[in-house]
């Protein structure tokens, strides 16, 4: 079964998550199987001002390994990452991006609402 492992910014102790795919959706945030919907459906925070609806960048996250098991970036979610602060090459939303296999994650300390 995949894994997402969540390094938050923040200082909030690293949490991992695995999930079958089978189940989605989790949440019904975001795509089904996305990262968020994963995150929310086993009780992981992740921001979402928008519903998971690709209409802001609360979500965005920076894939630290396993970028090749997220599903492709679509134009939706490029045209919006070009609107988030600290944006990298490794940058996706959380409420577009489905995984397919392991994958570590950080959630950057901007996008955390405290």
């Amino acid at each position: 079964m995949p894994k997402i492992h969540v390094i938050h910014e923040s200082g909030e102790p690293d949490q991992t998550v695995e999930f079958s795919a089978a189940d989605a959706p989790f949440s019904h945030d975001g795509e089904p199987g996305s990262i968020l919907d994963v995150l929310l459906g086993h009780k992981v925070h992740l921001e979402h001002a928008c519903g998971g609806k690709c209409a802001c960048t609360t979500c965005h996250v920076i894939v630290k390994e396993g970028e090749g098991n997220l599903s492709e970036m679509q134009d939706n979610e490029m045209d919006r990452l070009d609107t988030a602060p600290g944006l990298t090459m490794h940058s996706r939303l959380g409420c577009q991006a489905v995984p397919k296999g392991d994958v570590t994650i950080v959630i950057p300390k901007f996008n955390v609402n405290s």
